[in-house]
């Protein structure tokens, strides 16, 4: 897509777009409170206390704290797959490069920081609790896979990822005990909850009432170069709102860098060694005054990132030769392995088996990649019925996108899965559909504005809005004004300067966390079970995805203002006038002239390059007809 005029830009909006009966702009609302993160009325309760920035992290970079009610705790897994095995023929250096032999990931889930109930453990307050490092271990060799990933010397990466961020920590607490308390109801608000037992009964109780709460479940799928850490802003935030989220780190080629911990002594796992580069460890013995060197087989592996073979830069939108298909599609099949080890072990945790997940974990002191802490701490007695898992949420960035898009079509296999939310989602790498296989379930998009832009990528993913808008489920298909591809990573909060130097990113990264953060649940507001549901007390309520039909259309409509370049497409956006609208806002800033904008928790204002104002955050392109919404909202 080329820039073209304006009025040559508005006859094209219907066909690159959507007709302009489909392509409804709904306005956000904008919150009135302080924050910029309330409900419009000033009645959400506060959130959780700060944890306490290391002194590292006063001088580095570090990651905001969540805004929900719940404090954030965080485990890592690795357990052995019940069923190892390969995808596909594909190879590197002569192994099979997609097997499945352990799957991993981290859960974030809401915690308690005091003692547990009738003071049957130690006091274990926030102080006492480790926080978990954001550059996954070996920090080191991350860092350089990152380094491989981008295709440059890994010496620049490594250096200045250790003088930035190299000692960033997660504001979660590693193996905090699992929330036992329902969240403060907003002031003048009341906590209506339906019996235990599900029978439709409404009741007002206090929290001794009610029992325990059980929080509904988030998978998270990462994209490609992406880990179980690289989205821990979104993954996080929802969890300090009420949710179990699993953030997957896939071993299928699709990360920077990843180790993989062997179990036992299988030649079979003893066979799939892909660090070719570094010579495995030798031991010498001494024979009759001769050294004799054996070489020491490694307890693990490393997988980094595959390269298409002689296709290298498939995720291009220039490239002529297309998506590898092959590969793409035998790493998505790996994935949703992936996803359902991940999900056995959560049925493990539902079911008291949480003792059998500790004996089995492999990232415990001693192994590759792992915390000298392991899971040491967690009473998984308490995680005994305290998940939802009938109805599980699929979110996915980019390639996790296309991840997300394939277990929705997959209904038999997938039955536990109830609707899905796109981040971004990588359209060309989804698999076509058939007859059989389409999405039937409620489905959330949520794009950058440098995607958009990205005209084959748009009209893929608005294929699957209206696949499955056809088959009768509520479709929303939005775009976050301002925003590039990496917006919904934890890079852009994190570096910022250079998200806005280099890809020209407009909306201030943690506003765009935030508004993906909201619309999700907004969105699981409206498709979730009631049951699941109840602490929509503690959530902004700024109407994201509803549409304002009193707002004016020449408010609404689509702008094409920073459309870059044809050569920039999907890579960065273009800023008329950029000298003098930076030294603008420097000035700005200087001396003080704050906007009305939306603000942290500390008051310090979100505003990026540009302020649209209430209203004009976010594109609305697809959204269920209003009859459909109340049809929702009746059952």
């Amino acid at each position: 897509m080329t820039p073209a005029p304006a009025r040559q830009q508005q006859a094209k909006k219907k066909d690159d777009l959507g007709s302009s009966s489909d392509f409804e702009s709904s306005p956000q609302r904008q919150a009135s409170g302080r924050n910029g993160t309330g409900n419009g009325n000033g009645t959400r309760p506060p959130p959780a206390a700060r944890p306490p920035k290391t002194l590292r992290e006063r001088f580095l970079h570090s990651l905001p704290a969540y805004t929900g009610p719940h404090h954030v705790g965080y485990m890592e897994i690795e357990l052995p797959a019940r069923d190892p095995r390969h995808f596909s023929h594909i190879k590197r250096n002569h192994e099979h490069a997609l097997k499945l032999d352990t799957v991993l990931f981290s859960v974030y889930y809401p915690c308690e920081l005091d003692q547990g109930p009738g003071g049957r453990r130690k006091e274990r307050r926030s102080a006492k609790l480790a926080r978990p490092p954001w550059l996954p271990r070996p920090r080191d060799q991350t860092s350089k896979g990152y380094a491989k990933f981008l295709s440059i010397s890994h010496v620049p990466v490594t250096a200045y990822i250790a003088l930035t961020s190299m000692f960033t920590k997660l504001p979660a607490f590693r193996n905090a005990r699992i929330s036992d308390r329902w969240p403060p109801v907003a002031e003048g608000g009341e906590s209506d909850v339906e019996d235990g037992d599900g029978g439709g009964e409404t009741r007002k109780t206090d929290d001794e009432d009610r029992g325990k709460p059980k929080f509904p479940v988030i998978i998270f799928s990462h994209g490609l170069g992406g880990s179980r850490t690289v989205s821990s802003a979104i993954c996080g935030e929802l969890a300090s709102f009420g949710f179990v989220v699993v953030a997957m780190e896939h071993r299928d080629g699709s990360g920077a860098r990843t180790f993989v911990n062997k179990v036992g002594e299988s030649p079979d796992l003893d066979s799939q060694d892909l660090d070719r580069e570094t010579p495995a460890p030798r031991n010498e013995k001494e024979t009759r005054g001769k050294t004799k060197t054996t070489r020491k087989t490694k307890p693990y592996y490393m997988v980094d990132y595959i390269f298409p073979e002689d296709n290298a830069k498939d995720t291009s939108p220039h490239n002529t030769r297309g998506v590898d298909t092959e590969l793409r599609e035998a790493q998505i099949e790996m994935r949703l392995a992936e996803i359902e080890e991940a999900y056995f072990a959560l049925g493990l945790m539902q079911d008291g088996q949480g003792d059998r997940i500790a004996e089995e974990n492999l990232r415990k002191k001693g192994n590759v990649g792992s915390s000298s802490k392991g899971l040491n701490g967690i009473d998984w007695e308490e995680w005994k019925g305290r998940l939802y898992l009938d109805s599980v949420t699929l979110m996915g960035h980019s390639f996790g996108g296309a991840t997300t898009v394939q277990a929705l079509r997959l209904e038999e296999r997938f039955s536990w899965v109830s609707q899905g939310i796109l981040a971004d989602a990588w359209g060309p790498a989804m698999p076509e559909s058939n007859g059989h296989r389409r999405v039937q379930k409620p489905v959330l998009s949520i794009g950058s504005e440098a995607f958009m832009y990205w005209k084959d990528n748009h009209k893929r993913v608005e294929q699957i809005c209206r696949e499955a808008r056809a088959a009768g489920a509520l479709c929303w298909m939005t775009t976050i004004r301002g925003s590039t591809h990496l917006s919904q990573t934890d890079f852009a909060v994190l570096y910022p300067n250079w998200m806005s130097l280099l890809m020209k990113t407009i909306v201030n990264p943690r506003r765009a966390i935030y508004l993906t953060v909201h619309s999700a649940l907004e969105f699981l507001k409206i498709t979730l079970p009631p049951q699941q549901t109840r602490f929509n007390q503690a959530w902004a309520d700024e109407e994201l995805l509803k549409f304002n039909s009193t707002v004016d259309d020449s408010e609404t409509e689509v702008s094409f203002d920073h459309q870059p370049d044809d050569k920039w497409v999907a890579a960065r956006l273009k800023i008329p006038n950029e000298f003098s609208l930076r030294l603008r806002n420097w000035f700005r800033w200087r001396r003080n002239v704050n906007p009305i904008v939306p603000r942290d928790a500390s008051g310090k204002p979100l505003a990026g390059l540009l302020n649209w104002g209430a209203g004009k955050e976010i594109w609305v392109h697809l959204s269920p007809d209003k009859a459909d919404l109340h049809t929702q909202e009746a059952r």
